[in-house]
């Protein structure tokens, strides 16, 4: 699996097979190495899940879900979770205890090194007794906390903020020709970076700049810190319509517009219960980033660009028949303060739509019109700040 910068470091551990079998009422996770490394084990409730820390590591090996019912575990994923780190998580069917974690190395016939976690069914308490204290205390109360205004520093260049979506341990939608979402996110979001930054206008951040995992709030942090003018996410998901198929642009609503957008957006917010995050470590600043008052200004202004990217969109590609402009309760457009969008590139669900995202002549084409409503956008809020 490529690294951070988009290539294995050398001499990393390869992992070359994954296993799971039930002995009794154990269940044995392995994961076949040819090296020793280090590992760290822990619990995390709602939903219940095992996480692996490990080293950087080159994965050989497909993902498998159990082929056993009886098994303890009901799935599991594995893949970069930071720069020089791989996260494995396994969900749970039952909650479980670490009976026991060891290395093997090599011996007999047997040449690589075998990681093994051996698992065993407990109740709910005794599960939840076994999952780590928060780093730290979370927020008093539930109150929605207004978010403090930012002072701007006098600059020249607006900052735009790329999101691609997924990455890492959390790889998105798989098309039905192969492609992964946040291999296409990653390339769309380069495509765009390389035309804004050829303009010689902007000052261009990216969320991530290869296959690594960034939790939902950090990329809103990213954004924020580099104090965006702009966030853009980019998407590539799937549906159950084969045939449907085109480009759209969300902007943040608690209210959906639709099913289908409710439903995406459900699927989204999830990214960092698939990467093993522990939300319950949130501190109260970031888990009551909600819509106040001090918000609504943004959300106008997000509703201006998605105005703008569609017409430009329009022009160049596929989009979808109705509904182009949607709203949804996404997670990574709660920046309070920057104006953010996302923008489904098409459905990998749909092979013509699947086949233009992995045309590097239709990047293009998406870069071009978001460079165009992008500065249109910029024009309009220069005007508006004269007025």
């Amino acid at each position: 699996m490529a690294g951070a910068n988009g290539a294995v470091a050398q001499g990393a551990v390869r992992a070359t097979g994954v296993r799971i079998g039930v002995h009794g009422q154990e269940t044995r996770f392995v994961v076949d190495l040819s090296g020793p490394v280090r590992h760290r084990i822990f619990a995390i409730a709602n939903p219940n899940r095992i996480v692996i820390d490990l080293p950087r590591l080159d994965w050989r090996t497909r993902q498998e879900g159990p082929r056993r019912r009886n098994a303890v575990i009901k799935t599991y994923r594995f893949g970069a979770f930071t720069a020089g780190a791989n996260r494995i998580v396994i969900e749970l069917r039952q909650p479980a205890a670490i009976a026991r974690s060891f290395v093997i190395p090599p011996r007999g016939a047997v040449k690589n090194y075998r990681f093994v976690l051996d698992l065993k069914p407990v109740s709910q308490t005794a599960f939840r007794a076994s999952v780590r204290a928060p780093a730290r205390a979370q927020g008093r109360g539930s109150r929605v906390r207004r978010a403090p205004k930012r002072r701007r520093a006098v600059r020249s260049k607006p900052v735009i903020v790329l999101d691609p979506g997924h990455g890492g341990i959390d790889p998105g939608t798989r098309g039905r020709l192969g492609t992964r979402e946040k291999h296409v996110t990653l390339k769309v979001a380069r495509t765009v970076r390389r035309a804004l930054l050829a303009t010689g206008r902007y000052k261009v951040v990216m969320t991530r700049t290869g296959d690594t995992f960034v939790p939902l709030r950090q990329r809103i942090a990213i954004a924020r810190k580099a104090e965006g003018d702009l966030f853009i996410s980019f998407h590539a998901d799937a549906l159950s319509i084969k045939s449907f198929r085109g480009a759209s642009v969300y902007t943040l609503s608690e209210k959906a517009s639709d099913d289908e957008a409710a439903a995406l957006a459900k699927k989204e917010n999830k990214a960092d219960i698939i990467a093993g995050i522990d939300l319950a470590r949130e501190s109260g600043d970031v888990r009551n980033i909600l819509i106040d008052l001090a918000q609504r200004e943004t959300m106008n202004r997000s509703i201006h660009l998605a105005r703008f990217l569609i017409s430009d969109l329009r022009r160049a590609i596929k989009l979808v028949r109705n509904k182009k402009h949607r709203f949804a309760g996404f997670a990574v457009l709660r920046a309070p303060d920057v104006p953010s969008v996302l923008i489904e590139l098409g459905y990998l669900s749909n092979k013509a739509d699947e086949r233009l995202l992995r045309s590097s002549r239709h990047h293009a084409k998406l870069a071009r019109a978001i460079v165009r409503a992008i500065d249109r956008y910029i024009a309009l809020q220069s005007k508006l700040s004269k007025t």
